[in-house]
């Protein structure tokens, strides 16, 4: 179901992720913590709020497949085959991230990316132009929200802007899967 997306929701949502702000928004899956994945410091903000051990990576959203090429640098054909045919949230883990700020990336190299099937997502990053961290809107260790009413108000009082879109929406609470893909082409599912 298309929902109207309010500009100026967007707008302030623009504005505080090009000034390194941490914003809380509705994606494809669960409500999460977002912030400009090229920026070192707004990234550390994001691990300060949730309490996140630095080791433990996070996941980035692009809005189209075409922007892989800016920020993975082996990309196995197969990998689009697997976003245009997916029916459900899919998060590829590929090995040589590229262009992200460090600490998004894991100690291996790699990078977990999701290509979003979201209005709301969608129109924020084709406008940002750069990729998005999106982690769950929780504490570290606590149950990731199904809705925007399960997330903690520690949270929302630590983001610099909350997203209006979706608020009044009952989500599943589903987190995408997520699948390793290596440069040849062989997977394996980390979650189904």
């Amino acid at each position: 179901m298309s929902q109207f997306v309010d500009r100026n929701d967007i707008n302030q949502a623009l504005e505080v992720l090009k000034n390194g702000g941490l914003i809380l928004y509705p994606t494809d899956t669960i409500w999460g913590i977002g912030c400009d994945a090229t920026n070192a410091e707004a990234v550390e903000k994001v691990f300060q709020l949730k309490g996140r051990a630095k080791d433990k990576s996070l996941i980035v959203l692009l809005h189209n497949e075409n922007q892989l090429a800016s920020y993975v640098s082996e990309i196995p054909e197969v990998a689009y085959q697997l976003i245009e045919y997916t029916d459900k949230p899919l998060t590829i883990v590929y090995s040589a991230a590229k262009n992200l700020a460090s600490n998004v990336v894991a100690e291996d190299g790699s990078i977990g990316i999701r290509i979003v099937n979201h209005d709301f997502c969608q129109q924020l990053l084709q406008r940002f132009r750069k990729p998005l961290v999106s982690t769950s809107a929780n504490m570290s260790g606590e149950p990731s929200p199904k809705c925007f009413d399960d997330i903690s108000d520690d949270v929302k009082e630590h983001v610099d802007y909350i997203v209006k879109f979706g608020q009044h929406e009952k989500g599943d609470g589903k987190s995408s899967s997520i699948m390793k893909l290596d440069p040849s082409g062989k997977f394996e599912f980390i979650r189904k």
